[in-house]
């Protein structure tokens, strides 16, 4: 918070409590510097990180189709906070034009040149963010052409809360940083007496109006940014000149906007493109700093903007925005490994917190899912996206935020008051991960009030679950053979084989949440339903298939084929085979038995990726296995449960070295970061766990990059995760202890953790064989609860 001079205001008493709370994440911080070499954590995360695609065909697979780029994380390297309703980000993509990322993401880190720069006003990926903010110098163009420019890789910078980029073409330096509610640019020109700003809405277009010497502000007309559809925009100098745009009336599309309306002089337009440009006579060096808010109300922006930016104080705005990320990743502090692993590490720690983001802290006014306008009860956020962060990213904010945890659950029980269904994301029916795992590691909530929208998602046909009438009747879901090629671009379909999957892991997971409820009848009848994963898996080949309406195997079948949604869901019939987190000795039984079970399993991690389709969504490929995308990110983990835990610490390694960082930018992700799911792969697993079951509280034991983790979880308790003679080569755990006693199961309990931990690794060249192989010791499965 600042004065109205841009400085900082002394703390009351509530901030100073604040600080003397933060007294021990300090001091953690102190000790991590020390080990460092004064270099601290958020030194080490660059958000540039996932904006770029790998480069190694071996890795890539047969992707993309001819005519589109590769996927690259689909993250954005802007100025944010963590869960910030806000980004201040980089525009790079005329996603106006076309479609090129598969999301409406506003960066892609190989395109060389830059359309603009957003600051909140937009969607989850930020590639809709509106308006855009171009600084020009001569002559500028209108959208959706934009006036673009070279920018200057090697002086391009990104860090927590910060963003900068030379503009080669205008000879202009942009720097961006954010708020909760409010972004904060710095451009610094140079000697012209033709600079200009530049700001449009896209093609949905609004209304624009210049207000002053020193202000435009505008409303979208069709704004899906949680921000508000109405935004301010104030200048730190007065312009000389200016003037508003927009695309003509009628269908003439043409070059650019067409029969261009650009009206010199006009303060106000509405239309398609709706503008407005301002124009500076400027020194070398000279710097123009724009601030902006949106709102559900032009008043309500400007509140934000002088509750927050209240001066022109940039470099205050991003020191605090800097601290801000600080105080949270210095609560992971590693030593040991690379340079390289350690900026992987902490940069997609960094991404694990894009979502979900806050739209209202408590007692602020917020528009709910019905457009009603309420005062928040508690920090409001939005929807979770479960079929993505639900299977890993919601555990390691259970670890590291309960709190947050606590509000996000109570926001998603509001929207399913609100809609009168628990929101789903994409396919499944995962919302249920959240709140079990979340009671598991014994956070407080209401999770009764929350159980009657999750049996009700599980037993209304005509709620969010599709199918859900065919799945209660038959215990599976049939697909349609389509008169043609079911192979991508194909996109037709029910998915039912993998839904079927879906919907029994989640109908355990509501087993389970039925029993600590006392309800036995629910219990009995949702533990039957977990079993259905059985009933789209053919015995006779060995894998999960879909089924005709008449309960026919759908023939031909190639597994290695994969589909956008026939029987399989964005996946082969290889990645979708291990669908079955919840219960892992009933697939081996399904399978044969463990050698069986291992031999299918090596196939999967060896046979080469060769497939007809395209499917887009997969790449990061080892064999079969397909890092880009979810339905097979758990299977790396399965061999801990069938006895060779050894080929899960190599696969891991692996994993993390060539699917991550691995291309020449070393940004490169193996596929789309889903709002930080893939991140928290990384994040996670380089720690040396994984929660296979997010609904469980159980953590699958892999191979710890680091030779020392340290993580502060949120009841002030600490996990310490030690690997002895750990390297590169090293990657083997010959012996384990934990809290000094000897350990032999490769995996653990939240139960194990919760008071504070530590575990003692010791790693060597070769497997120790006996280490974590007994069948006693494998993990948890419905087949084989403890």
């Amino acid at each position: 918070m600042t004065d109205d001079r841009g400085g900082a205001r002394a703390p009351g008493r509530a901030g100073l409590g604040k600080r003397a709370a933060m007294l021990p994440l300090m001091l953690a911080a102190s000790a991590a510097t020390a080990q460092t070499g004064g270099i601290t954590p958020v030194d080490l995360a660059d958000p540039l990180v996932g904006t770029a695609p790998l480069d190694n065909p071996a890795v890539i697979g047969n992707a993309p189709p001819p005519g589109e780029p590769v996927y690259s994380g689909q993250t954005s390297p802007g100025a944010r906070l963590p869960h910030g309703s806000v980004e201040a980000a980089p525009v790079n993509n005329n996603i106006e034009l076309q479609y090129p990322n598969g999301v409406p993401v506003p960066y892609y880190y190989t395109n060389p040149t830059m359309i603009g720069f957003t600051g909140g006003g937009g969607p989850t990926y930020g590639g809709n963010a509106e308006p855009i903010i171009m600084p020009v110098v001569g002559d500028w163009s209108p959208p959706p052409a934009y006036s673009q420019s070279y920018y200057d890789k090697a002086r391009e910078k990104a860090a927590p809360g910060y963003y900068s980029v030379f503009l080669d073409s205008f000879r202009t330096r942009a720097e961006l940083t954010a708020t909760r509610w409010a972004s904060l640019m710095r451009f610094t020109f140079p000697e012209s007496r033709r600079a200009h700003v530049v700001v449009n809405f896209p093609r949905h277009g609004g209304t624009v109006e210049v207000v002053g010497d020193r202000m435009i502000r505008g409303r979208s007309n069709e704004s899906r940014g949680v921000d508000g559809a109405w935004f301010v925009a104030e200048f730190s100098k007065p312009f000389v000149k200016l003037g508003t745009f927009r695309k003509s009336p009628g269908d003439n599309e043409g070059w650019g906007i067409g029969n261009s309306d650009v009206q010199p002089g006009t303060r106000s337009l509405s239309g398609s493109y709706a503008g407005a440009y301002v124009d500076f006579a400027t020194a070398a060096g000279e710097q123009v700093l724009v601030k902006m808010a949106h709102g559900t109300s032009y008043e309500q922006a400007e509140q934000r903007l002088k509750a927050e930016i209240p001066g022109w104080d940039f470099d205050g705005v991003r020191a605090a925005a800097r601290g801000e990320w600080a105080q949270l990743l210095n609560r992971v502090r590693v030593t040991g490994g690379s340079e390289k692993q350690r900026k992987l590490f902490y940069s997609t720690l960094f991404q694990s917190f894009a979502s979900p983001r806050l739209i209202a802290a408590k007692g602020e006014k917020f528009a709910d899912t019905n457009g009603k306008v309420q005062v928040a009860a508690h920090d409001r956020y939005s929807p979770v996206p479960f079929w993505d962060t639900g299977r890993n990213q919601i555990v390691l904010l259970e670890l590291m935020e309960p709190e947050a945890v606590k509000n996000i659950m109570a926001s998603e029980l509001d929207m399913a008051r609100e809609k009168g269904y628990m929101n789903t994301s994409f396919h499944g029916d995962n919302a249920v991960f959240l709140y079990l795992g979340a009671w598991e590691r014994g956070i407080e909530f209401d999770y009764e009030a929350a159980y009657d929208y999750l049996r009700k998602n599980a037993t209304d046909p005509k709620g969010p679950r599709g199918y859900l009438a065919e799945y209660m009747k038959r215990g599976w879901i049939s697909d349609i053979v389509p008169d043609h090629n079911p192979s991508p671009p194909y996109a037709g379909g029910k998915a039912g084989a993998a839904t079927t999957l879906e919907y029994a892991w989640d109908d355990y997971a509501l087993a389970l949440f039925a029993k600590k409820l006392g309800k036995d009848a629910d219990y009995r009848m949702l533990l039957k339903r977990a079993g259905n994963y059985a009933n789209v898996f053919d015995k006779s080949i060995g894998f999960v298939r879909g089924r005709t309406d008449d309960g026919q195997w759908i023939a031909p079948f190639d597994p290695a084929e994969p589909y956008y949604n026939f029987m399989m869901k964005e996946a082969s019939g290889w990645s979708t085979l291990w669908l079955v987190p919840h219960d892992v000795q009933g697939l081996i039984e399904l399978m044969g038995g463990r050698d069986a079970f291992n031999a299918r399993l090596d196939q999967f991690f060896t046979r080469p990726y060769n497939p007809t389709g395209i499917c887009r969504d997969c790449t990061g490929v080892i064999g079969q296995y397909v890092q880009g995308n979810q339905p097979d990110q758990q299977a790396p983990y399965y061999y801990n449960w069938s006895g060779q835990p050894w080929k899960t610490q190599a696969l891991v390694r692996r994993i993390l070295a060539e699917t991550y960082g691995s291309d020449a930018s070393g940004y490169g992700y193996p596929g789309m970061d889903d709002q930080g799911a893939t991140s928290s792969w990384y994040a996670l697993s380089a720690l040396g766990f994984y929660p296979v079951d997010p609904s469980s509280q159980h953590y699958i034991i892999g191979s710890p990059l680091f030779d020392d983790a340290s993580l502060d979880m949120g009841n002030g308790k600490t996990l310490r995760i030690v690997a002895k003679n750990n390297s590169a080569a090293n990657v083997y755990i010959q012996s384990a202890t934990l809290n000094g006693r000897p350990w032999t199961r490769p995996w653990f309990s939240h139960d194990d953790i919760k008071d504070g931990a530590t575990f003692v690794f010791t790693m060597g060249p070769r497997p120790n064989k006996s280490w974590g192989a007994a069948p006693d010791a494998a993990p948890p499965s419905m087949s084989r609860r403890r």
